[in-house]
C-alpha cells in the first residue's frame, strides 16, 4: 500500500465532495476546482494553509488527534471516513524498528460452529477482513452456494462480486453492492496496511477488473453493520433480507452476519423453502474451510 498516496488521494477526494454552500462560505464565480479549495479547508480547520497542504501531500507523521478531528469536521467526514483518516494517521506514525511476525492463523472454534448450526431459521456466516468465508450454518451455505462454489478457494465475496459473471444476477443491486464491497475493503486496508494477503487480493482485483479499479480510485469507505440485502437465488428466486453484523472479539477481524426476512413476506416463505432444500442437499453444499 502506498500510504502517502492513499492519504493524499483520500483528502483530495473528500475536499472535492464538499461545496462552499455546505459549509456556509460565500464565494464568487470562476472556481477552477470542484468542492473546496485548500485554503478554505485550512481556514475551517483552524490550521495554516501550508500545514494543511503538507497534510494533503500525505505527511501525517506527528499530526495530533485534535488537528485530525478539525480536518474531519471541516471536510464533513462521516463516522467511517473519520475512522479511516485516523487509521491512515496511525499507520504513518514511526515505530520501533523490529521484525514483523507473521500473524498466527486463527482457528474456528467448535463452539462457534455449534452456535451457528443451532440457528436454524436464519442464514448465518462468518468472514474475515479480506472477505474470505470462514464458516456458516447450513442455511448460510445454502444461501451463498453460488459464492462458495467459486473455483478459487477460499471463497471470497469481493472476488465473486467482480470476477464471477454470475454476480450481477445473484446480487440484483450489483452496483450498490459493488460500491459497498470496495468501500469496506478500503477501510480495512487503512487499518491493516501491512496485510500481505489483503494487498494481494486488491492487486488481483485491480488488475482484472475495471469496475473494481474505478471504485477503488474513489477512496470511499463505509462500515458494514446492518442493512437490506437482495439476492436472486438459483433455487428459490428473489429474497429480500435484513442483515445484522456482529464482530467477534475472540477472533479479531472476523465478523458474523445473520439474515432474517420480514414476517409474513414472500421472502420468509422462500427462506423456509431454502431451508428445506438445504436439509435434503447438505452433502452437496460447498464447505467453508477458509481460515484467517
Amino acid at each position: 500500500m502506498e500510504s502517502r498516496k492513499d492519504v493524499s488521494e483520500f483528502l483530495r477526494s473528500r475536499r472535492a465532495k464538499v461545496t462552499p454552500e455546505q459549509v456556509n462560505l460565500v464565494v464568487g464565480g470562476n472556481r477552477r476546482v470542484p468542492g473546496l479549495r485548500r485554503e478554505e479547508v485550512a481556514t475551517l480547520a483552524s490550521v495554516s494553509v501550508d500545514y494543511y497542504a503538507r497534510l494533503e501531500r500525505g505527511h501525517l507523521t506527528g499530526v495530533s488527534d485534535e488537528v485530525l478531528a478539525s480536518i474531519a469536521h471541516a471536510l464533513r467526514l462521516d463516522e467511517a471516513e473519520t475512522a479511516h483518516l485516523f487509521a491512515l494517521a496511525r499507520a504513518a506514525q514511526p515505530g520501533p524498528a523490529r521484525r514483523k511476525r507473521a500473524a498466527k492463523p486463527q482457528e474456528l472454534r467448535p463452539s462457534l460452529q455449534r452456535f451457528m448450526e443451532a440457528v436454524t431459521g436464519a442464514p448465518t456466516w462468518v468472514r474475515n477482513e479480506r472477505m474470505d468465508f470462514i464458516a456458516a450454518n447450513a442455511l448460510g451455505r445454502a444461501l451463498y452456494a453460488p459464492v462458495l462454489a467459486d473455483h478459487v478457494q477460499p471463497a471470497n465475496t469481493a472476488r465473486f462480486m467482480f470476477l464471477n459473471p454470475e454476480a450481477p444476477t445473484f446480487f440484483p443491486d450489483w452496483e450498490q453492492n459493488a460500491n459497498d464491497v470496495v468501500a469496506v475493503l478500503r477501510g480495512y486496508a487503512g487499518r491493516t496496511p501491512h496485510d500481505r494477503s489483503l494487498s494481494d487480493l486488491i492487486g488481483e482485483l485491480a488488475t482484472r477488473s475495471e469496475e473494481f479499479r474505478t471504485r477503488w480510485a474513489a477512496h470511499n469507505v463505509r462500515f458494514h453493520r446492518t442493512g437490506l440485502k437482495r439476492i436472486h437465488h438459483p433455487v428459490v428466486g428473489d429474497l429480500e433480507l435484513s442483515y445484522e453484523a456482529m464482530e467477534l472479539p475472540a477472533n479479531p477481524g472476523w465478523t458474523m452476519f445473520a439474515y432474517t426476512a420480514e414476517p409474513g413476506s414472500a421472502s420468509e416463505e422462500r427462506l423456509k423453502l431454502l431451508a428445506s432444500w438445504a436439509a435434503t442437499t447438505t452433502s452437496e453444499l460447498p464447505a467453508t474451510a477458509a481460515l484467517d
